[in-house]
Formats: C-alpha cells, structure tokens, sequence
C-alpha cells in the first residue's frame, strides 16, 4: 500500500480540521522522562495524577530512588499497571544516579540527537518511544514518537508498510517528516487517531485525509 499523500500534505489538512495547537509546555527532561514511563497504557489524565502524587509523597528525586518498589507502587497506583512502572521508574533514577552523580539530565541538550537518544534507550525500561518524547517535548529536538495512533493513522495512509515494527516506524516517519514540522506531526496524527481514525470502526466519511488514504477507500467502498 503506497501512500498517496506526503506528510506535509497530511499536517496541512489536518491543522485545518482541529485548528492550530495550543502553546507548547516544556519540562525538564528527568520530568518528562519519568511522566512518560507513568503515561504506559493509560490516560494523560492518570499518568497526570500519578505524577502530581510521586511529587506529593516523595517531594525530590533523591527521596523518590530512595524509595522501595512497593512504596512508589502505592503512589502511582492509580495511573495503572503500578507493580510494572515503580520499579522501572526507581531503576532508572538508580541508574542515572550513579552514572551522573545527580540527576541534572540538562548536559542532554548539548548531545547530537542520535547521541542523546542512544544514552536514553540504555536506562533500563527506556524504549525508542519514550527516549522520543523526551528529546522532542524537553529538548526540542526533532525525534518523532510513535505511539498507538501516530502508528495506526501512519499505517492506514500507507506512510508505514503493513509489516514495519511500531519500533522501525519511528526511524522510517523522522526520516520522511520535516525536522520543523515533527512536533506537529506528531499532535495531529494523535488527534486524528483519537477522534475519527479510530482503531475501531473509523470514521472515514468525516474524514478529511479520505481521497488520499488508501485503507479509507477499502473500508469505504466496502461499505458502499
């Protein structure tokens, strides 16, 4: 399935049908490296709460890799699948510790990407989605994240073969998309996902990508 539109065709309509984006938040990069790990399979909104409540509990990053497993556990517990993120995020904060001797990750920004991507993706846990979000949303550089819906819409546009890993996908999308426009590629794609390009029964007639979506002609001439 080849794609019949380019990426820059897809963000232009897309920023026309939900509008320009809000202004960008950063954080520093320990913060949303470790938002990240709690934002795994659940809602902003959780994974929002679960933080707020680590800072709440522990009130420092020296207090919190300090912490047992089963104490952190208890304080992310309702951002979900808590046994699995407290001892990554206390391992990650263990490794940084000892490699750095604090955890002023700021020394991130002054590394080629490529570079500061490989340290990221040797703490334990880290993946090529989450190392993305960090350089993009803390450090502006231009890695792209792929998470469920930047990979499904990609995949239904046929930007991504139907046989490239959701690991693969990040390396073929950041080579394809402007370094300028990837940040916005990515929001849009996410919105897209959310509220027509649903993994279930998406809304194709509504959908302002459908003349140049190869899976939307399928499904939509399947049900005609």
């Amino acid at each position: 399935m080849k794609a019949q539109l380019s990426p820059a065709e897809v963000m232009r309509r897309l920023e026309k049908h939900y509008g320009p984006l809000s202004p960008r938040t950063h954080r520093d990069p320990l913060s949303e490296l470790i938002l990240t790990v709690l934002s795994q399979n659940t809602s902003d909104a959780n994974s929002g709460r679960a933080y707020k409540r680590l800072w709440e509990t522990f009130g420092s990053w020296e207090t919190l890799a300090q912490a047992q497993p089963q104490e952190i556990a208890e304080a992310i517990k309702l951002g979900g699948l808590a046994q699995v993120k407290a001892p990554r995020i206390k391992a990650i904060l263990n490794r940084i510790e000892e490699e750095r001797g604090s955890f002023d990750l700021s020394f991130l920004e002054r590394m080629p990407m490529d570079e500061a991507r490989r340290w990221l993706l040797d703490l334990p846990g880290v993946g090529p989605k989450t190392a993305a979000c960090v350089l993009l949303f803390s450090l502006d550089m231009p890695a792209l994240p792929v998470d469920t819906h930047v990979y499904r819409v990609a995949r239904r546009l046929g930007l991504l073969g139907d046989k490239v890993s959701a690991e693969k996908a990040h390396e073929i999308l950041e080579a394809i998309v402007a370094p300028k426009e990837v940040y916005h590629f990515h929001i849009y794609l996410i919105a897209h996902g959310r509220r027509l390009c649903a993994a279930q029964r998406p809304r194709c007639p509504a959908c302002p990508l459908l003349d140049g979506c190869p899976t939307g002609q399928t499904l939509t001439a399947k049900v005609i």
